[in-house]
């Protein structure tokens, strides 16, 4: 039941389970969850997820509300902390708000975690999207402009094995391409026009375009810079100038020297 076997095999219980909860609250988005839901759905003991909440609680990792327990403060201190070894996240509101066109578009950082993208970084700029990815979302790697745009890196062999479940290639709206050989298109697309394009896989009516951001040093993460546009607004016109920034900006954001020119 729950992740009971998982804990059992781990060589510290105690810190799988306390990861576990962690992520059901961070699921939760923000929602309490309460002591005897959080001990069902581990599949342990409520005693010992009590023992669990309250070091967590102490460690101010999670809170006790009224209703149960939600994120506590420290985890926004630890992800602030992950960010910060990011040098491109941090300079890229400085990039975003300096460019005439970016400034005043929905902009993204993202980067690639398996089948998934996980959202670092987002600028809101005039006319902000409510439905588009906030910075700790996770989107499908195969819906998305940014995901597509990370893909393009990675050899066919490797894509056909890693979206091998078609789980990992989800329908989400009539325009979401869910085959593998939809999707190596698109990805070859992507490396032949150099940078991706979302239209309307996720989100209706929403237009996506993404590049990647050259890594600074060999290991680092690559990181996709994305812009989300409402398609009354994303004529070709303006998709084109919007992609040019984009790459502008990305190249910017690789090269340390070129920040703030």
């Amino acid at each position: 039941m729950g992740n009971e076997s998982g804990a059992e095999r781990s060589n510290a219980p105690a810190v799988t389970r306390s990861i576990a909860i962690l992520n059901l609250l961070a699921e939760a988005r923000g929602a309490e969850i309460g002591l005897s839901e959080l001990a069902r759905t581990l599949g342990i003991a409520k005693s010992s997820t009590s023992n669990l909440c309250v070091a967590l609680e102490e460690g101010g990792l999670i809170q006790r509300g009224e209703q149960g327990y939600r994120l506590g403060r420290r985890t926004v201190e630890l992800g602030g902390a992950y960010l910060a070894s990011f040098d491109q996240v941090r300079e890229f509101y400085r990039v975003c708000s300096e460019s005439a066109e970016l400034s005043g578009e929905l902009v993204q950082i993202a980067m690639l975690d398996g089948t998934d993208v996980l959202y670092l970084a987002r600028h809101e700029g005039r006319a902000p999207l409510r439905l588009t990815a906030g910075i700790g979302d996770r989107f499908p790697a195969s819906l998305t402009a940014v995901g597509n745009a990370l893909l393009a890196r990675l050899d066919d062999e490797e894509i056909r094995r890693r979206f091998a479940d078609p789980a990992t290639r989800p329908r989400v709206t009539e325009a979401s391409v869910t085959s593998l050989d939809g999707l190596l298109e698109k990805v070859r697309a992507t490396r032949e026009r150099g940078h991706s394009v979302d239209e309307g896989e996720m989100f209706p009516s929403v237009i996506g375009a993404a590049v990647v951001i050259p890594p600074r040093n060999i290991g680092d993460q690559p990181l996709a810079l994305g812009v989300s546009m409402m398609l009354p607004v994303a004529t070709e016109k303006h998709r084109t100038r919007v992609i040019a920034q984009l790459k502008t900006a990305a190249d910017a954001l690789s090269n340390p020297l070129l920040v703030g020119a």
